[in-house]
């Protein structure tokens, strides 16, 4: 039988969330963030900095552009949606140190981080169920 640390330490050691990549790379944490979705998807909008490399192509690029020793995160769309899982498993078996975004990209979105497309980076208004919203107070 599996200790409940043990299993929360594990847990946490393959998932993140949003909040603690937007940290982590704010911090400058050397981290290599995946986007594993559709060329459409990438093209609607990603995490701003993120590699695009569709879960089905990891194990033939990934070894030629991601560093073998590189700390990555995967993501999909959202909790609904499992590529992200099915791309950590790639990851995986290639002996990377992967963990997945819990969340995915709609989390991201709705906390209110670095959006990136065509025209650029953008910030999307925070979702209050998701994050913490600024309450403006009239003076």
């Amino acid at each position: 039988m599996i200790d409940r640390a043990d299993f929360f330490a594990a847990k946490l050691s393959y998932e993140t969330d949003a909040s603690d990549v937007h940290a982590a790379l704010k911090a400058g944490d050397e981290l290599v963030v995946i986007d594993v979705r559709s060329d459409e998807a990438w093209a609607q909008g990603r995490v701003a900095g993120a590699v695009h490399m569709h879960y089905s192509e990891i194990a033939t690029r990934a070894p030629k552009e991601i560093p073998e020793d590189a700390e990555v995160v995967v993501y999909c769309w959202s909790p609904g949606c499992n590529a992200g899982a099915k791309g950590a498993l790639e990851f995986a078996k290639l002996g990377y140190r992967v963990r997945e975004m819990i969340g995915g990209f709609e989390y991201w979105v709705r906390e209110g981080y670095p959006v990136e497309d065509a025209d650029g980076v953008h910030h999307r208004p925070v979702d209050p169920l998701t994050g913490i919203a600024r309450i403006r107070t009239r003076a």
